[in-house]
Parts: C-alpha cells; sequence; structure tokens
C-alpha cells in the first residue's frame, strides 16, 4: 500500500487566513476539479501547490503532508 498526501494543513492554514475554498481557487485561479482534487487529497500538479506557496508566502511542507 503507497502512501497518500493529506492537505490538511492548507485548509489549517486557510482558517487561520478567514479565507474559503472558494476564497483560495479565485485567489490563485484555480480550476474547480483541481480544488475537489485537494479537498479528496489526491495529487495535483506541482504548479498549482507552487501557486499555493507563493499565494501563502510558505513551503510546500506546510500545506502539504505525505501520511
Amino acid at each position: 500500500m503507497g502512501r497518500k498526501l493529506s492537505y490538511n494543513k492548507l485548509w489549517k492554514m486557510l482558517i487561520d487566513h478567514k479565507m474559503s475554498k472558494v476564497d483560495l481557487r479565485k485567489a490563485i485561479d484555480l480550476a474547480p476539479n483541481t480544488m475537489t482534487k485537494l479537498r479528496r487529497d489526491e495529487e495535483v500538479a506541482m504548479s498549482v501547490l507552487i501557486r499555493i506557496c507563493e499565494h501563502f508566502n510558505c513551503n510546500i511542507g506546510d500545506i502539504v503532508d505525505l501520511v
């Protein structure tokens, strides 16, 4: 069995920044199906993770875990 991704850190960051998932999607121009993948803890393109990190001025490890 392989390891899985968890975006729980991202969701916590949104709460800390008082942002909704819709706010994030609009702020970095994410496609709705990409946001669905994030909600389901599925893989997304590295470019998406980089855009999120640039928006929050953080590192990838601050938004995603390999569990």
